[in-house]
């Protein structure tokens, strides 16, 4: 299997090999669901938080006496049906959202994402991706240099999540060079999770022999 390696003006430079272990994996659409949707949960923090009727101030006497009012009797005005009352079966911020996602399925669904992204024609191979330093205008001239490539015209004009920027290792300077770009994500090869892949339209790859290396099998 082979892709086209581009550098960073967006020029082909040669054709990659492409590891079949990691680019010819079958699509498996409930793996990938049930994995992105456990990350999600596991990302969700508890803030919604509601006090129940043992816990709203207030409400410590009687409102009035049980009987001879002509009115519903009542203990107490901390009552769910009250106004100001406590709340029943409300959100609270002890609720656990986490889910166990198993490694190698993980790791499947990830390769299984990769494998369609390629065909749908959604990654870039770059030969090498580097700044002498942090330089916003150069990093704009990257993207839309790839734009200009025939299939990935949108990664110029997509306003929000237009490409996420894989490298092998960190590399600051690059990184604060995009820092600016609200529709473009920088981060390293080995911290790749299916859901921040979804996420992106495009997956830019630089140095792909190397970062081949840290995409777990």
């Amino acid at each position: 299997m082979k892709a086209t390696l581009y550098n960073q003006k967006g020029k082909e430079v040669e054709e990659l090999m492409l590891p079949e272990e990691i680019f010819a994996i079958p699509w498996n659409g409930d793996l990938v669901h049930q994995v992105v949707t456990s990350l999600m949960s596991n990302a969700r923090p508890s803030v919604a938080h509601t006090k129940t009727r043992g816990e709203v101030s207030g409400g410590g006497k009687k409102p009035w006496r049980q009987k001879g009012t002509g009115r519903a009797r009542h203990g107490s005005t901390r009552s769910p049906i009250w106004v100001h009352g406590g709340v029943a079966h409300g959100p609270r911020n002890e609720k656990n959202y986490a889910r166990k996602v198993n490694k190698k399925a993980k790791n499947k669904a990830l390769r299984a994402i990769l494998t369609r992204k390629l065909h749908d024609n959604e990654i870039i191979f770059l030969d090498n991706l580097s700044f002498a330093e942090p330089k916003t205008k150069e990093a704009h001239g990257v993207v839309h240099a790839l734009a200009a490539i025939a299939g990935y015209e949108r990664l110029a004009s997509k306003k929000t999540n237009a490409a996420f920027i894989a490298l092998p290792q960190k590399d600051v300077a690059i990184e604060k060079s995009f820092s600016n770009f609200n529709n473009v994500e920088v981060g390293e090869v080995r911290n790749l999770n299916p859901f921040n892949i979804l996420n992106y339209k495009f997956l830019i790859m630089a140095n792909p022999k190397e970062s081949f290396k840290h995409i777990p099998q």
